[in-house]
């Protein structure tokens, strides 16, 4: 089964790398990168068949949670899931991503397995 298009969203191109990385061996061929949420949903407008969005929480301009919400609040998006990444482990910033939609959450730093694993219980197969 081939795997949808993936926007990889974080204000550091080294971690973007490293997500994009991880997803390779996972079985993910194409990507898009963004820095920051206002370039994000650029690309999700301009590219209809992204089906997955990683994004850090703490950017510039817009932040993760924000475009996550951007994303949960519009018909034409709101069905991709989003994997957010963050620096903080914090209960309330988990639960208020939750609830926000999110599909799943990471604390940074994570393994590159850890990611991986959480990636294929999003897309199997």
């Amino acid at each position: 089964m081939k795997k949808p298009p993936v926007l990889v969203v974080d204000d550091f191109a080294s971690m973007r790398n490293v997500v994009i990385a991880v997803l390779k061996r996972a079985g993910f061929t194409e990507f898009i990168q963004a820095g920051n949420g206002v370039a994000a949903l650029q690309c999700l407008a301009a590219n209809p068949k992204i089906g997955f969005v990683i994004s850090d929480w703490y950017m510039p301009e817009m932040d993760g949670l924000q475009l996550l919400q951007a994303i949960k609040a519009d018909p034409k998006t709101q069905s991709i899931p989003v994997l957010m990444l963050t620096a903080e482990g914090l209960q309330q910033n988990v639960l208020c991503a939750v609830q926000s939609g999110a599909a799943a959450y990471l604390v940074k730093p994570f393994s590159p397995a850890v990611l991986e694993e959480r990636v294929r219980g999003l897309f199997p197969g």
